[in-house]
């Protein structure tokens, strides 16, 4: 016997709209499932789609990882920018790109799930060469910021800027970590002010 009360069918999307709530959904995902567990089944399921649905937009499961690591960077590092374009002097400006960058991660906690996830693969991947030249987007705007510092006197001339550019990435990595392992975020925010003092002494003497 046919169902009186069928459910709804989903409103058909433009396929760029399509995209970008598949993206959505693997985001959303990661930040409860373990990455390696997520399929394009459970994708399908959380948007009430059919697999073939889903791979009409995504020929691959790379390729929607992919797609997520482009929305990342389109997201993350103009949100990043921004707010360092607005702070008063370059030192507060590697502050905001600090705070804003944990702001990101309490908002969307699978990003660097599945960034981690991929990286613990030993194989070269797509994936991977992806997330080289986001890291190298954001060492390059670390670098202006840093060098701006120097040229202002707020940090001495041989600051090594390469260096503080890696430990600046470490300590965000580092509070991930920790939030990861505590299963939350909750402490995050206030954890990243007190780091923050510290990465500042790292490299040059806090202003008297």
């Amino acid at each position: 016997m046919l169902d009186p009360f069928p459910p709804p069918a989903r409103t058909r999307l433009p396929s760029a709209a399509r995209r970008q709530e598949i993206v959505a959904a693997v985001v959303a995902l990661a930040a409860t499932v373990s990455p390696a567990l997520i399929t394009t089944g459970g994708i399908a399921a959380a948007l009430n789609l059919t697999q073939g649905a889903v791979f009409k937009h995504f020929p691959t499961k790379d390729a929607i990882w992919l797609a997520v690591m482009d929305w990342v960077e389109e997201n993350l590092l103009p949100k990043l920018a921004a707010a360092a374009d607005a702070a008063a002097t370059p030192v507060a400006g590697l502050e905001a790109i600090f705070m804003a960058h944990v702001a990101f991660v309490i908002e969307h906690p699978g990003v660097p799930r599945l960034i981690f996830n991929e990286l613990q693969r030993p194989d070269e991947t797509p994936l991977k060469a992806r997330v080289r030249v986001l890291m190298e987007n954001y060492r390059q705007l670390l670098a202006r910021f840093l060098a701006a510092a120097q040229e202002y006197r707020e940090i001495g001339p041989d600051c090594d800027r390469g260096a503080a550019a890696m430990l600046f990435i470490g300590t965000i990595q580092g509070l991930v970590m920790q939030s990861m392992i505590a299963g939350s975020t909750a402490h995050m925010a206030g954890a990243a002010e007190r780091v923050f003092v510290l990465y500042r002494r790292a490299i040059g003497e806090l202003p008297s």
